[in-house]
């Protein structure tokens, strides 16, 4: 499904890391993103994407890339882009790569200043959010997809 300004569908983030893959969501109507899910990457992790997919009517998937503080491929850069290769073959979906810097940090930063008890997946998922923000304003500056 292609992402066309009469689009009603959403686009989702996701934020990977070797155990879990926080996941957000942003209405190509309203582009707010908010913090979904956070998946568990196991045996059904790309049948419960799929599910998600679905159920959120994604348009397309956004995936943080991490590198190094100077823009440099690490390992979890490689890490990520093999994860990317994998999600192509499970998810017919445009998938698009955003830099994700600092956003883990930003999130964790975030959830510590609310001073209430958090689980390390609400970090992955609010990350995933700044993430899918920084994607939307870059991609689409004035607002208009």
């Amino acid at each position: 499904m292609p992402t066309t300004p009469n689009s009603t569908g959403s686009i989702l983030a996701l934020d990977v890391g070797d155990k879990r893959v926080g996941v957000a969501r942003a209405s190509l109507i309203a582009r707010l993103p908010k913090p979904l899910t956070t998946l568990l990457r196991g045996e059904d992790f790309f049948r419960e994407l799929q599910r998600v997919v679905t159920e959120e009517d994604a348009a397309a998937l956004v995936v943080g890339l991490p590198r190094g503080l100077d823009g440099q491929t690490t390992a979890q850069t490689r890490a990520t882009e093999a994860f990317v290769a994998e999600l192509k073959r499970h998810i017919d979906r445009p998938v698009h790569l955003q830099d994700e810097a600092l956003t883990s940090k930003q999130a964790r930063a975030e959830l510590d200043a609310g001073k209430k008890q958090y689980r390390r997946g609400d970090i992955d998922a609010l990350a995933a959010t700044y993430i899918l923000e920084d994607f939307l304003a870059a991609r689409y500056p004035e607002g208009k997809i």
